[in-house]
C-alpha cells in the first residue's frame, strides 16, 4: 500500500512550511508529512526551505542571521496561494506540539558540519521530547548532514533524498545506513524502485501533483508518494 505524505504540508493550497499548511494536510485526511529545517541564529529548528526570506516574505534577511523570535515575526505568504490570515515562520516545536502527524519527513537543508551537528542535536532534544523518536526520518541531500547524524542522532532514522541518477542513489543510501530512499519521481523507473527495496529501503517519491503520474507510480510499487495537494492525491488513490 503506497501512503501519502504532504509536501511542506500542503504547499498547493496554503503558504508552505507554516501551521496553516500542516492544518490543511491534515484535514485532507493525509496524516504524514514531510517539510524542511534550517538553523536560527539563536540555534533553534526552523521550518522553512530556502536560505532567505525574498521568495517567502518579499525580504531580504538570511535564516541565520536571524532570532526564532524574528523570524516569527515575517509573514510568509508572499509566494504561495492566496491566504486570509497570516502566516509566520514557526519553530520545528511550534510544529510537533500542534500537529498530530503519525509520520514525519525532516528535510534538513545542506550547512557546515559544526552547525549540522548543532542542528540535529536539536532535533533529536525535540522528537525525545515529544516522544517521535520512531515516527521521523531524518532526510538530506547533503553527506555532510546525513554523516553528521549517523554520529549524533544513530537512534533516528535516516534518508537520502536524491535527484540525480549519477550519484547512485540506493548505493549512497546504503552508505549511510539509510531506511528512505526519497527520490525525484523522475528518478523513479521500475528497476529502481525494485533495487531500493531488495536493498531494504523505502522509496518516496517527490513531488508528485498530477493524479496519472500518482497511479502510475503505485503501479511502479513506490512505498509513498510526497505531494503539494494532499486531498487530490487522496481522492486519486482512495483513503490510504
Amino acid at each position: 500500500m503506497t501512503t501519502l505524505y504532504g509536501h511542506r504540508g500542503a504547499k498547493g493550497v496554503a503558504p508552505e512550511n507554516t501551521l496553516a499548511s500542516f492544518q490543511a494536510c491534515l484535514d485532507a485526511g493525509v496524516t504524514r508529512c514531510e517539510l524542511d529545517l534550517r538553523l536560527s541564529r539563536d540555534e533553534q529548528p526552523i521550518v522553512i526551505h530556502d536560505a532567505d526570506l525574498k521568495r517567502l516574505a518579499g525580504q531580504k534577511a538570511r535564516v541565520k542571521d536571524c532570532t526564532a523570535a524574528e523570524l516569527a515575526g515575517y509573514d510568509v505568504r508572499h509566494a504561495g496561494p492566496a491566504w486570509p490570515q497570516p502566516c509566520p515562520v514557526p519553530t520545528l516545536a511550534e510544529v510537533f506540539a500542534a500537529c498530530p502527524f503519525e509520520h514525519w519527513q525532516l528535510e534538513i537543508k545542506s550547512l557546515s558540519r559544526k552547525r549540522a551537528v548543532i542542528l540535529i542535536q536539536a532535533i533529536a532534544h525535540l522528537c525525545e521530547h515529544y516522544g517521535l523518536n520512531d515516527k521521523v526520518v531524518l532526510t538530506s541531500s547533503s553527506h555532510t548532514v546525513l554523516r553528521a547524524a549517523m554520529q549524533q542522532a544513530p537512534h533516528l532514522q535516516r534518508g537520502l533524498v536524491a535527484e540525480y541518477a549519477w550519484l547512485d542513489p540506493v548505493r549512497t543510501a546504503q552508505r549511510f545506513q539509510c531506511s528512505m530512499l526519497a527520490m525525484n519521481w523522475s528518478l523513479c523507473i521500475e528497476k529502481r524502485i525494485r533495487e531500493a527495496q531488495a536493498a531494504g529501503l523505502h522509496v518516496s517519491a517527490w513531488t508528485v501533483n498530477d493524479p496519472a503520474l500518482m497511479r502510475q507510480l503505485v503501479h511502479y510499487g513506490v512505498d509513498s508518494l510526497i505531494t503539494d495537494f494532499p486531498g487530490l492525491a487522496s481522492a486519486t488513490l482512495g483513503s490510504r
